[in-house]
This record gives C-alpha cells, sequence and structure tokens, in this order.
C-alpha cells in the first residue's frame, strides 16, 4: 500500500477507537462515581411521577394531559428531525424563496402549537385523584 493510504487507514481507525471510547467512557465513569449502596428502603422505592408507589402499575391510570403532552411532543421532536434535511434541501433554493419555504415549514407545528394551547391541552384539569 501507498502511504496515503496508510494515512487514511490511520485516520478511520483513530476515529473508530474515539467511538468506542466515547461510547464507553460513560459507564465506566458511572460505575466510579456512583454511591457505594442504597442504604434505606424508601430509596428503593421507585418514583412514579410525583405519586408516591401504591399496589401494582396497572391499578394506577394516568391523565389524558399527559398522552396529549407526549404527542405534542413527539409531533416537535420529528419536526425538528426533519429540520436539517429540509434546510439542506431549501439552501439550493433562492434565499428568499428557501427562507419562506423554511419558515412555512416551521410554521406548521407552530399553528399546531397555537390550537392546542387554545384548546387547553397546557392547562391541568382538576387535581382529584383518579385511583
Amino acid at each position: 500500500m501507498r502511504e496515503p493510504e496508510l494515512v487514511v487507514y490511520a485516520m478511520i481507525c483513530v476515529l473508530a477507537g474515539a467511538g468506542v471510547i466515547a461510547a464507553v467512557a460513560p459507564f465506566v465513569l458511572a460505575r466510579l462515581l456512583r454511591p457505594a449502596a442504597v442504604t434505606t428502603p424508601r430509596a428503593r422505592q421507585s418514583y412514579e411521577c410525583g405519586n408516591l408507589p401504591f399496589g401494582q402499575s396497572w391499578d394506577f391510570r394516568h391523565g389524558i394531559a399527559f398522552y396529549l403532552y407526549a404527542l405534542i411532543f413527539l409531533a416537535f421532536e420529528v419536526d425538528i428531525l426533519y429540520l436539517f434535511p429540509v434546510a439542506t434541501a431549501f439552501g439550493t433554493a433562492e434565499t428568499t424563496r428557501g427562507c419562506a419555504l423554511l419558515g412555512g415549514f416551521i410554521l406548521m407545528p407552530g399553528c399546531g402549537l397555537a390550537y392546542a394551547w387554545r384548546a387547553g391541552v397546557f392547562t391541568w384539569g382538576s387535581k382529584r385523584k383518579i385511583y
């Protein structure tokens, strides 16, 4: 092999090694820095969205607002996921047209957010317990 090819392979190996280190390092650091042991029984209990745990998990029903929050979060997460490819595709367009198209792409979930806000999705209903 020629020397430039070896340099390319060496760079690939260095980047692969850095990727492995970046993947393994958080686990090693967490293992080294965590507390030795959990000593209290309360610390071993699960934490359920601010509610004290009781009974089986099948017995507790969350309000519909949790699901609405999750759906709105999912909609915005998908929008952010597609934001970079859309911006890249509109990067070849004329500046004014590209900005208008990108603004329309961002405006669509913004209208959904405004509708959800107006419909009262983000306000909690009564604080009564369902169980």
